[in-house]
């Protein structure tokens, strides 16, 4: 049998690679009324051409970038907690969207989606006629 060891350090090391790549996603919240849905992104520093909203039937895929700071030898910063790259996040709802009725706006570093809900029919009895 083939046993396979690790050490305790590359678990540490897999845990900072997750802790950075879950920094970058960005923090949201999503509201529901009776015929809506409302997404909120915190996207600071990101430029509004980066951003992408796709939407099929039940799901919305937001992606963006946030390019890294341009920094040459004479300023250099001592510290820095920004981050740079690209992510993308989905978001998977109960009831479909309505396509047609996407908005998103883009202020203050705060992305708005609003999605309403597409009219789910039910099922219709049909007269079958000799």
């Amino acid at each position: 049998m083939l046993t396979l060891r690790q050490s305790p350090f590359d678990l540490f090391e897999r845990l900072e690679q997750q802790l950075a790549t879950a920094e970058r996603v960005p923090n949201a919240e999503i509201r529901e009324t009776e015929t809506s849905y409302t997404v909120q992104l915190e996207l600071p520093g990101v430029d509004r051409d980066s951003i992408d909203v796709k939407a099929t039937d039940r799901n919305l895929v937001i992606s963006a970038e946030r390019p890294a700071t341009d920094s040459n030898d004479s300023n250099t910063p001592l510290l820095s907690e920004f981050r740079s790259g690209t992510w993308s996040r989905s978001f998977r709802f109960p009831h479909s969207l309505d396509r047609d009725q996407l908005k998103a706006s883009y202020r203050d570093g705060i992305l708005e989606i609003n999605a309403g809900k597409a009219v789910e029919h039910t099922s219709v009895s049909v007269k079958v006629e000799s």
